[in-house]
């Protein structure tokens, strides 16, 4: 269901994501008539399922092939970081574990035994392993992929949920090609490798595979951010939210995402903040629980990776000293923030003298709580959406420092 691109409107179809076509029928009458509590428990309910709402990634394969590698490498982690998971070439795994984000503990990756091991049966595998917990799972090998693998892939499919094949340890694989190749041709191997295990997986019986080919410790190269983009597009608009929250801006395609993601959230945040527990801001013909603005802006930084925390696993993982990836974080927002600047913003906000002449409130027969509560979600939703915009920014000077691109 579509919405208006115009930013001149104040109601539920300036903002469809998240909410079904029932939901936005329901809050825009509510507005209509500007039944605030309506809308406050209307937002709320959404603004709880954002928050309780959890996603469980899966990754098997065999031992040595790079699982604890790969989780550390989509959480931003070196294996030697507190929380890490722990890697090698045996087989550490014998039963699922778990691996929490270390900024949000909704988002877990889980490290599954290799199938058709001593320790678990081939039988009891998929019983033991639980799958029908987890979202979608990640299948890697580093050399051709089994009849295990494909066996695992199968009994997804009959879940009816999503599995993506991945290939680890390209770049070892380029490594040995160029070493034994006098003139190496990399697409040429790439092309020899995506073919070899492409064709396994049909022999094991699965019928049109698509093969990611990565390395874990370039995660800008290779297809690890196409495999991202495609873990991210199909997932539903909450858990799609939470996972790219997860991962690092590590190029300015994943920024823009985020961006594009976080403006969807920014009407529901606006208004929840006005209908909710508001009160008048001193100076402002508004309403608005400054708290709750606090809490938005202090998430939206950690949605780009602009906190403390992720600016130093960030240093860690490139090499970049951390002092100068925060040297390239400009922005006001970067130290403390409370209620008094978001105060503050607010009243220097450049929306609040052009507010009253927006098409909606002229529509407006009287004044009263539906021309403040539409002139106060009007003008919080612009204070954040210009938030987040100079989050983007900075994030992308960030990427740019800590990945030398430009």
């Amino acid at each position: 269901m579509g919405g208006s691109n115009s930013r001149e409107e104040i109601g539920p179809l300036s903002n469809p994501m998240f909410f079904s076509p029932q939901e936005l029928k329901d809050l825009e009458c509510a507005f209509e008539l500007g039944a605030i509590e309506e809308i406050n428990s209307l937002i709320q309910e959404k603004v709880n399922n954002l928050k309780s709402t959890e996603l469980h990634i899966a990754v098997t394969g065999e031992a040595g092939v790079g699982k604890s590698t790969f989780i550390n490498a989509f959480r931003g982690l070196r294996s030697s970081d507190e929380g890490a998971a722990k890697s090698g070439n045996t087989e550490r795994t014998m039963k699922p574990t778990q691996y929490k984000h270390p900024n949000f503990d909704e988002v877990s990756f889980w490290d599954l035994p290799g199938i058709g091991t001593t320790k678990i049966p081939f039988e009891q595998y998929f019983s033991k392993m639980k799958f029908e917990l987890y979202n979608f799972f990640i299948i890697i090998s580093s050399g051709r992929f089994t009849k295990n693998d494909a066996s695992i892939a199968q009994n997804i499919k009959s879940l009816r949920k999503n599995f993506y094949f991945v290939r680890s340890k390209i770049d070892n694989d380029l490594r040995a090609h160029q070493l034994s190749h006098a003139q190496a041709n990399n697409d040429a191997e790439l092309t020899k490798i995506r073919d070899y295990c492409t064709d396994g997986l049909r022999k094991a019986g699965i019928s049109e595979p698509k093969v990611f080919l990565i390395s874990s410790f370039q995660v800008n190269d290779f297809d690890f951010p196409e495999l991202k983009e495609t873990l991210a597009n199909n997932l539903d608009d909450i858990r799609k939210d939470i996972f790219l929250r997860t991962l690092p801006s590590t190029t300015s395609k994943f920024v823009e995402q985020k961006r594009d993601q976080l403006k969807n959230r920014t009407w529901i945040l606006a208004a929840h903040a006005v209908s909710l527990g508001a009160v008048p801001i001193p100076g402002m013909d508004i309403v608005c629980d400054l708290g709750m603005l606090v809490t938005a802006i202090e998430e939206f930084r950690e949605f780009f990776g602009l906190d403390d925390a992720s600016l130093q696993r960030l240093a860690n993982v490139t090499g970049k000293p951390v002092e100068v990836l925060k040297s390239e974080v400009k922005t006001s927002l970067a130290g403390e923030i409370n209620k008094d600047l978001v105060k503050s913003m607010l009243l220097r906000s450049r929306y609040v003298d052009t507010a009253d002449n927006m098409p909606f409130l002229k529509k407006i027969p009287i004044i009263g709580p539906r021309y403040q509560l539409g002139k106060s979600q009007k003008i919080t939703e612009n204070l954040l959406n210009d938030i987040l915009s100079e989050f983007a920014k900075n994030a992308q000077r960030v990427v740019d420092t800590a990945f030398d691109t430009d």
